[in-house]
């Protein structure tokens, strides 16, 4: 059987490049074929794999520099039935990608708002009167880029090899130290006597009343426990000003016997909790 793994296109994407690393990773440790299918966005890749039309996504979950990609956090809490299986972590290096003969030529500039702001500074200080256009993702604008010789597009030097267009900056991101941190999501749990112990487990969770005090009982749960949290993050339920969901990343496995009793404990003074998934994380080579 060949893998559909979804992620976000056009080809040339950073999530693209992500998932090409994990489809030979799992080639070479397992011997699965895997077939890439690109979707206009990352809530389109998530719903593939929870209505069946893909096995697995790729979708990116946080950047080193500018934080969490939201849309990632609210479709896992939407779809019940997902699981992340593995994290990748890729770093990023953008180029500014033109047929524009200098910079001085260039009136717009395209890409995934990510990627924009990633490279906040750069813009300001070599293209400060341009407009600045968000787009569904880094290569979205690039086939446009022929006919329209004054727009230029961030992506990857990749994406620009890929189109066979010209770089006219490259390393453009404010901060060398850039780093974007991938899911690979699939429907359920995979087999627990075919996986290995997981490093992390990530879970979100809603909260029965906004109360003095009331986020407070959950981090005292892993504390006590000596359970490190490696992130949280709040996100608005989408149902009254002020409240809140809960994201939760934890340096243990769901599975181990202290996470077992914290997600008990933690069940009593949640209204909703959902267990992400557990999960290792693969780091990905130096790449541009």
């Amino acid at each position: 059987m060949t893998l559909l793994i979804a992620h976000l296109g056009p080809p040339g994407t950073y999530t693209e490049q992500a998932a090409v690393f994990y489809v030979n990773w799992l080639t070479r440790s397992t011997g699965v074929e895997a077939r890439l299918c690109p979707y206009p966005t990352i809530p389109q890749s998530l719903h593939a794999v929870a209505d069946s039309q893909a096995h697995l996504a790729v979708v990116p979950v946080e950047n080193s520099i500018e934080g969490s990609v939201t849309t990632t956090m609210d479709t896992l809490w939407q779809l019940d039935n997902l699981r992340i299986q593995l994290a990748l972590v890729l770093p990023i290096a953008h180029t500014l990608i033109s047929c524009a003969s200098n910079l001085d030529k260039i009136k717009t500039v395209y890409s995934h708002p990510q990627a924009l702001a990633q490279c906040q500074g750069w813009l300001e200080r070599f293209l400060p009167t341009v407009q600045i256009i968000p787009s569904n993702s880094t290569t979205e604008a690039l086939q446009r880029l022929e006919q329209e010789t004054t727009t230029a597009a961030i992506a990857s030097s990749r994406a620009a090899q890929l189109y066979n267009l010209p770089i006219l900056a490259s390393g453009i991101n404010d901060n060398p130290e850039n780093f974007t941190r991938f899911w690979v999501v699939s429907q359920g749990e995979v087999d627990a006597a075919t996986k290995a112990p997981a490093s992390h487990t990530s879970l979100a969770f809603s909260m029965p009343a906004n109360t003095p005090g009331a986020l407070v009982k959950p981090l005292q749960i892993f504390a006590q426990l000596g359970i490190n949290l490696s992130r949280i993050e709040s996100r608005p339920t989408k149902r009254s000003l002020g409240e809140y969901l809960f994201f939760m990343d934890l340096e243990a496995d769901a599975k181990e016997a202290q996470m077992q009793s914290a997600l008990a404990e933690l069940t009593i003074h949640t209204e909703i909790l959902k267990i992400l998934g557990a999960y290792n994380v693969l780091p990905i080579g130096t790449v541009t």
